[in-house]
């Protein structure tokens, strides 16, 4: 047992001493890093200056601003020493203050409404002033005139004082349908009756021919009845003449003044009445007794263009102000 257990112990050292011994590896306190090692810490720092929220300099302002505040407050002042918008004028008053209808007017919205009763009928009168800016355009789509082209032809005829041609034109008499046959009329001279356009008139009063038309204004007018339906009427005030170009009738009221996408598809497809030049006249001229006998009439056409051109004059006032006071701040 001895014998096997020193044979156990004494084998495994022979071994040992039989392999040859391998050189043992150091280990060095130098640390080795590869390629990509070395590359990655340069690479991640940024080349660039960090982000601050901190402004050090003040951003430069518009260099328009100065000029253009103070045009706009040049203008305010123009427009405010030509009329004060603030206060209505009395004409305007005082046709509120005898009239049945009660204003509805919202500062810094272009439609302007009139509202009153009538037995059981609730009348509501609407309008804008977008008709006043819209106006010279109008005109000149209407009679296909270019504005800048009747100012130059005004001026060539105020130089001249004289027509060529043998047509008739303010300020010369015809002496005959021959080229040339018109001569300048002194202010001294008169013209005959018979030699003035047909349709005009002069009033003798009064220092100048003609006086420059008011403009139109567009009136949309509703008459609703419990129950009954409505009335709806397109109707034109100028010069003091309520002029009438359509009537509807609906069974809905809410169809007249379709504000949804629901009723004003409803409405495309209902027979609403014809246009008002094709009514027979008779009928034409109690539709317009029965509008005049509501108080849509000739004071009513006389006072909405004025207020149209009084409240489009407060309008630009307080536009001209906000944008002022947006530039400045």
């Amino acid at each position: 047992m001895i014998s096997l257990r020193c044979i156990g112990r004494t084998v495994p050292r022979q071994i040992s001493r039989a392999v040859p011994s391998l050189p043992r590896r150091t280990l060095s306190t130098v640390r080795q890093t590869s390629l990509l090692q070395q590359s990655w810490p340069q690479a991640s720092r940024p080349s660039y200056v960090a982000f601050s929220t901190s402004r050090t300099t003040r951003e430069q302002e518009g260099q328009v601003d100065p000029e253009l505040s103070a045009k706009l407050e040049s203008e305010l002042r123009v427009e405010r020493d030509t009329r004060d918008s603030d206060t209505l004028p009395s004409a305007l008053q005082n046709y509120l203050d005898s009239s049945p209808f009660k204003l509805e007017d919202k500062p810094g919205q272009e439609e302007v409404a009139l509202t009153r009763k009538f037995g059981d009928e609730s009348i509501r009168i609407t309008f804008s002033i977008a008709d006043l800016n819209n106006m010279d355009q109008d005109d000149a789509d209407q009679f296909g005139e270019d504005p800048a082209l009747s100012d130059e032809e005004a001026a060539d005829a105020a130089a001249t004082n004289v027509q060529s041609g043998g047509g008739n034109t303010k300020g010369s008499i015809n002496q005959g349908r021959t080229k040339g046959g018109n001569f300048a009329v002194a202010p001294e001279d008169s013209i005959a009756p018979s030699d003035r356009a047909e349709g005009s008139y002069e009033d003798p009063n009064s220092g100048e021919g003609e006086q420059e038309p008011s403009f139109p204004a567009r009136l949309n007018v509703l008459i609703t009845k419990a129950g009954k339906g409505a009335l709806q009427l397109d109707v034109t005030a100028q010069d003091g003449e309520v002029l009438i170009e359509n009537v509807y009738y609906f069974k809905k009221p809410e169809l007249a003044d379709a504000k949804t996408a629901e009723l004003d598809w409803s409405r495309r497809n209902l027979y609403t009445g014809p246009p008002f030049g094709n009514l027979d006249e008779d009928l034409q001229v109690l539709l317009e007794r029965y509008l005049n006998e509501r108080g849509i009439d000739t004071a009513l056409a006389l006072w909405v263009p004025e207020y149209i051109d009084w409240k489009e004059q407060r309008e630009y006032i307080s536009w001209l102000s906000n944008v002022k006071t947006f530039v400045d701040a």
